[in-house]
């Protein structure tokens, strides 16, 4: 990640602690956009995505590994914070235990210990398909109103 002022990396941090909804934008080879709302996991460092290999996005991905992530919190008072990361991400399906730890941990942050135990996500964490979008963001742009 390219350097970000210790206030706003300590921001980062604690914004994205929470189980918040990203949005992550991809484009096709005509440059046509394809936003969805995904789960995410933040190291500190990179961030952490789980998908399957047949969608859309991983499709894209694959032609043009350049994403944007936009992770933002309305508040009724019109205040918004909001944190975006660009770069070029790494497609990670092997080892198959790393693809598996990291997808527990995603899931694990939304559905709890005991809801990531459940039939699925646990077919989601073992099937083949599924793979890690790993982005150590290029450029990151913060918004704390």
């Amino acid at each position: 990640m390219k350097k970000v002022s210790e206030e706003k990396k300590a921001f980062i941090d604690k914004f994205l602690s929470a189980p918040l909804i990203a949005r992550m934008a991809t484009a096709d080879p005509n440059g046509r956009p394809h936003v969805v709302p995904v789960w995410f996991g933040w190291d500190g460092n990179s961030l952490w995505i789980s998908s399957f290999a047949n969608t859309r996005k991983m499709g894209e991905l694959k032609t043009n590994p350049y994403l944007s992530v936009v992770i933002d919190v309305a508040e009724e008072n019109g205040a918004n914070n909001a944190v975006v990361f660009e770069g070029k991400c790494e497609l990670i399906t092997e080892p198959r235990s790393l693809v598996e730890q990291k997808s527990t941990w995603i899931y694990t942050r939304y559905l709890g210990e005991k809801g990531v135990l459940a039939k699925d996500p646990q077919s989601w964490i073992h099937d083949p398909l599924n793979t890690i979008i790993k982005l150590t963001p290029e450029d990151t742009f913060v918004w704390q109103m």
